[in-house]
């Protein structure tokens, strides 16, 4: 079993690897023997991360400054990880962004933004890894999706349309490459602690109580407790899943009250 869920001589990419939900699963990735590869836009947070999780872990850790929304860069991200790390085993979609306003109120720029930075960065980041993945015989791409992925919000038109479309990319995606061999699969966290849920405690009163009290674990998450499920996803353990959206939310999504 230890065999099924181990990592060792794989390399996975996280985009948005240098904090909350995508640190955590990084970790939980070096963790299990993979070699790292943080994709981030804050140059900061990423040479922090990549210097934590080496001291941590001990494994191969590449920092890169990227924009997923940019198809250029992102190409240019896999040919670095491909010269510098040999190979492409995991990716995980998970770099994002918010911006929460009544449908009334966005500019179509700013709808634009959220659908660019959640959704096509995952096609662009996806289709750009496949060659490599199809290159070694076998791939796992994880799409973290959102509870807005299920539920619905007054102030969340664009990015809940996003986090719907990475479930739907997810499965049109594990269609395709089933042939290749490559699983894709979406993780929709609950509630977890991370910079972007915090700002929402600030623009939501009462939001900390409400959470806690549908919340069938009875608190909020933390990043790494998606770091087991996306172990599983990124695994042979999962060979035999595709097409999947797994929530990990504590409970929260089966809570009639």
């Amino acid at each position: 079993m230890k065999e099924l869920l181990s990592l060792e001589g794989k390399v996975a990419i996280v985009t948005g690897g240098n904090g909350g939900i995508g640190k955590g699963i990084a970790c939980g990735f070096a963790g299990m023997g993979a070699d790292i590869v943080i994709a981030g836009r804050n140059q900061q947070k990423t040479a922090d991360a990549k210097r934590e999780i080496k001291d941590e872990f001990g494994v191969r850790v590449l920092g890169l400054i990227v924009d997923v929304t940019d198809e250029e860069q992102v190409k240019d991200m896999v040919n670095q990880v491909l010269e510098k790390l040999g190979r492409i085993d995991i990716l995980v979609n998970n770099a994002g962004i918010n911006n929460r306003k009544l449908p009334q109120d966005y500019q179509i720029s700013e709808w634009d933004e959220v659908i660019r930075g959640n959704l096509r960065s995952a096609f662009l980041c996806s289709q750009a890894v496949y060659p490599a993945m199809k290159k070694v015989g076998a791939g796992k791409i994880i799409n973290i999706g959102s509870m807005t992925t299920i539920f619905g919000g007054a102030k969340l038109a664009p990015y809940g349309t996003s986090k719907g479309g990475i479930v739907q990319l997810a499965r049109s995606l594990a269609a395709a490459w089933a042939v290749d061999n490559i699983q894709v699969n979406a993780i929709l966290p609950g509630w977890i602690n991370t910079e972007m849920t915090l700002q929402a405690r600030k623009d939501m009163p009462g939001l900390d109580e409400r959470v806690k009290s549908r919340t069938l674990a009875g608190r909020w998450g933390d990043p790494r407790d998606l770091a087991g499920a996306a172990v599983f996803l990124a695994s042979s353990a999962s060979d035999f899943v595709t097409g999947v959206a797994l929530p990990v939310d504590g409970g929260f999504s089966i809570s009639l009250l």
